[in-house]
């Protein structure tokens, strides 16, 4: 990026926040200012989901509730859009009838991206493109850490024989080498298991898990510090699948959990990880048919304000 000054969010003193496209935060497009630091990107695509489809429409709900978003962030004590050029790079646009097709898409699109200098924060989507972002991303950093929020572990081998899907892209990951083996983290883990062996197995990749019983027990704070310890200065991805939250506060997703963290929980432990070298995130499996009230939405949309946070921090320090 050049040393311009960041274009930021529609003023909402003058253009009603129901006014207008829905960008990220009424941010501008890509198109509009040429090149960002952050490239805010959605990924339409839920092929490769095992139960309630839909997420496909996530990326969109993400964007109507982010109208709401303020450009001072206060928890961080930053303004996000004012420190780097922040932009929503519209979506890519995967092949809903090819798995293998589509996740050789969203790679290369990501890899584009990527190498304009920005860093990406995803909106799915469900889970399987976690895969080809980590892919684009490690091209570029090496094996990374990886922070995952989720209810659900997303390190099984395949279901009904196919290696690429929502809950599979973990273990792909692993696989492939584009992990850190010594910096693996699940956060929010709950529900039924099909077997002892899926948490055999998990321990063998590397990941270390804070169920959402731990969070509730220990506390968000210890549960950071731990986080923060474990990734060091590695360069970290943050993957969040919104039914890390118990369905109370995300009820529009496609594999709903009882028992997960609160929004608040959530977003108190990302805002302690702000220390942390925040290379590229994504927020998927909002399905927004099963939502209320946007209730889903919202959450999602002040998770990935979050992290965009962290990032402009990062990026602007670093000037």
């Amino acid at each position: 990026m050049s040393s311009a000054e960041p274009r930021g969010p529609v003023d909402s003193s003058r253009v009603p926040r129901y006014a207008g496209p829905a960008t990220f935060a009424r941010l501008p497009r890509l198109d509009e200012v040429g090149s960002a630091d952050i490239a805010v990107v959605g990924v339409p695509f839920d092929a490769g989901v095992s139960y309630r489809p839909g997420a496909r429409f996530g990326g969109n709900a993400v964007r109507e509730a982010s109208r709401l978003l303020r450009p001072y962030n206060p928890a961080q004590d930053a303004s996000p859009f004012a420190l780097t050029q922040v932009a929503d790079a519209g979506d890519i646009a995967a092949n809903p009838f090819d798995i293998d097709e589509a996740v050789q898409t969203i790679e290369a699109a990501a890899d584009d991206l990527l190498g304009t200098g920005a860093r990406l924060m995803t909106l799915g989507g469900d889970h399987t493109i976690a895969l080809p972002l980590l892919r684009a991303v490690a091209r570029r950093h090496g094996p990374v850490a990886l922070l995952h929020f989720d209810a659900h572990l997303d390190t099984w081998d395949t279901y009904f024989g196919a290696a690429y899907t929502h809950g599979t892209p973990f273990r792909r990951a692993f696989e492939e080498g584009i992990l850190d083996t010594s910096a693996l983290s699940h956060v929010g883990i709950r529900g039924p298991l099909y077997g002892k062996k899926d948490l055999d197995d998990d321990e063998r990749m590397g990941f270390g898990i804070v169920t959402s019983a731990d969070v509730m027990r220990r506390g968000v704070d210890e549960v950071a510090q731990q986080l923060r310890e474990r990734i060091g200065d590695r360069p970290l991805y943050i993957s969040v699948d919104i039914d890390v939250l118990d369905p109370a506060h995300a009820p529009g997703t496609g594999t709903p959990e009882a028992g997960g963290l609160t929004s608040r929980e959530l977003l108190e432990i990302l805002r302690g990880l702000s220390g942390c070298r925040l290379v590229s995130a994504d927020v998927v499996e909002v399905a927004p048919a099963y939502d209320h009230a946007e209730i889903t939405s919202i959450a999602a949309s002040h998770t990935a304000y979050e992290l965009t946070t962290i990032m402009s921090r990062q990026i602007a320090d670093a000037r």
